[in-house]
């Protein structure tokens, strides 16, 4: 009879796939790849398509995250359709901004930490491990961060403990920090936490947290070059994922759609987006 245990390599550094990776094959992590002698004055940074905005919102019930789908090489647009939010585990989720490439693999590496610590442990971590485990990979990052190629994610999930959703957002150095409501992060992250701010109510429904996520980064690629908008021409629209306690899903593209095409027929009349009230109340002004 075979013995289906895994080898003792893979559990001598604990729960942690990062921790198995740093001992026994480091160089396929990130932050250990090097850059090679420094060029003449360009930064690591301009020479690699950089993600741009990504926003969340709780609401009662779940959270929404959702980001827009360009990305940038310098003045260029390097692509337009690009990912930056993906599922981190059933119930949690982290959109991307900062350096695409390296971006992508840390999330890929964040989706094997997770998945390596329920296999070994038999048990999921709790959302406030989750956020401490991304932190770490983003803390590994900092050298190259330091060169032009920073990482700065934003993560949100569902707490089945807590039963509400709960938004974390970090720094290069992996300072980890719990937002309240809302939050954004990436080069149009000024605008659309504005919109925010306006828009945002503690007692949304999901539809209508999809809605002012959509609006935010419509207000972002509004006034930073660097965010996509709604591309109707080759229907390219955000990628938006809702988790609540039955877990996470990615809205389709047309239900997506649907709910830009209201934003920008909105715009149409009303260009710099619907009005909130001056003292409380009910938002007024146009669509939301």
């Amino acid at each position: 009879m075979t013995d289906a245990r895994l080898p003792a390599a893979f559990t001598a550094s604990g729960s942690s796939f990062h921790d198995f990776l740093a001992a026994h094959q480091p160089d396929l992590l990130p932050s250990t790849r090097s850059l090679g002698p420094a060029g003449s004055g360009t930064s690591a940074g301009d020479l690699a398509p950089h993600g741009t905005t990504i926003v969340a919102a709780t609401f009662p019930g779940g959270v929404v995250i959702s980001g827009d789908r360009r990305a940038t090489m310098g003045n260029v647009i390097a692509q337009r359709d690009i990912e930056k939010v993906f599922p981190a585990d059933e119930f949690s989720a982290v959109g991307i901004a900062g350096t695409a490439g390296i971006a992508v693999e840390m999330v890929r590496l964040f989706q094997v930490e997770l998945e390596h610590y329920e296999k070994i442990e038999g048990s999921t971590l709790s959302l406030d491990g989750k956020a401490n485990r991304l932190a770490t990979l983003i803390r590994g990052n900092l050298g190259m961060a330091m060169q032009g190629l920073a990482v700065v994610p934003l993560f949100a999930g569902f707490d089945l403990d807590a039963g509400q959703g709960r938004i974390f957002s970090y720094d290069v150095t992996g300072g980890r920090y719990e937002e309240t409501a809302f939050f954004s992060v990436g080069s149009g992250s000024l605008f659309a936490k504005g919109s925010l701010k306006k828009l945002y109510r503690e007692d949304l429904s999901e539809e209508e947290a999809v809605t002012v996520t959509i609006q935010a980064l419509y207000d972002a690629a509004d006034d930073d070059s660097a965010t996509g908008g709604p591309d109707l021409t080759r229907r390219i629209f955000p990628v938006v994922r809702v988790i609540t306690a039955a877990g996470g899903r990615r809205l389709t593209d047309d239900d997506v759609a649907q709910v830009a095409d209201r934003v920008i027929a909105g715009r149409m009349t009303r260009p710099d987006g619907p009005g909130a009230p001056l003292l409380g109340g009910t938002t007024t002004g146009g669509e939301r």
